[in-house]
């Protein structure tokens, strides 16, 4: 997922990522497109947090748990950087970083571990609850930090781009609250009005379809444009070129 990746929704210009997402880690939904939700029993099933990024990398040269190290915020080509540890093995600490593209909202969800989040790029807004709701969202400039108890579900919104650190105790998987799906899936046709490599345009730019997300009733798309720069865009705010 975008680990933490998906859409725009109505808050000062809200655009409603798993970027996913988040891992995304992380990692919203706001109910703007005309799919139905996933059934309740996908709420059950956990996905790695890694299955919907677009790129997972190292910044700590593969060292071992026990040496030290010393790892700068440079820029992450990815969606997720890890800086230590290993997110998916159980009883393991991690900490990774995560990049949310602008007009990025992460989905209900929640995660079997605790959840430590601070915002080290940008403005991050944050939120807890099953349902999407823009008024409870809460602004985490740079430097912030937030807490997210085992199995509490959340949401998260990047207005621009922002990169989010987390750390935790793996098995750092992720529950989507309304299941989610990409332009991958077999029936992808029924909830995807764009195609990858579609070129389209909305209020953010141009550019070409190089992903699409969708959870619940929210469908959201990972736009390239001509010089590489990536935003993410609802739907039904995309025209087609």
């Amino acid at each position: 997922m975008r680990t933490s990746c998906f859409g725009r929704s109505p808050r000062p210009r809200h655009s409603l990522t798993l970027s996913a997402f988040y891992v995304v880690v992380l990692l919203g939904v706001v109910a703007c497109a005309s799919s139905a939700p996933e059934p309740a029993a996908s709420i059950a099933e956990p996905r790695s947090a890694m299955a919907m990024a677009s790129g997972v990398t190292r910044a700590d040269g593969e060292k071992g748990l026990d040496q030290s190290r010393i790892v700068p915020l440079g820029k992450i080509s990815g969606d997720v950087e890890v800086v230590y540890g290993d997110p998916e093995v159980a009883g393991q600490a991690f900490v990774m970083r995560i990049r949310e593209l602008p007009g990025t909202v992460v989905p209900p969800h929640s995660h079997p571990v605790d959840e430590h989040i601070t915002v080290v790029k940008g403005t991050w807004y944050f939120g807890f609850g099953e349902r999407y709701e823009p008024t409870a969202l809460r602004e985490l400039k740079t430097g912030s930090y937030a807490f997210a108890p085992k199995g509490s579900w959340m949401f998260g919104y990047a207005p621009e781009e922002a990169v989010v650190q987390v750390h935790g105790v793996g098995p750092f998987q992720i529950h989507w609250h309304d299941g989610a799906k990409t332009l991958d899936d077999p029936d992808a046709g029924k909830t995807f009005r764009f195609k990858r490599g579609e070129k389209v345009a909305s209020a953010r730019g141009a550019g070409v379809i190089v992903e699409g997300y969708a959870s619940g009733t929210l469908v959201q798309y990972e736009v390239e444009k001509t010089g590489g720069e990536r935003f993410m865009e609802h739907e039904h705010e995309l025209r087609a070129q």
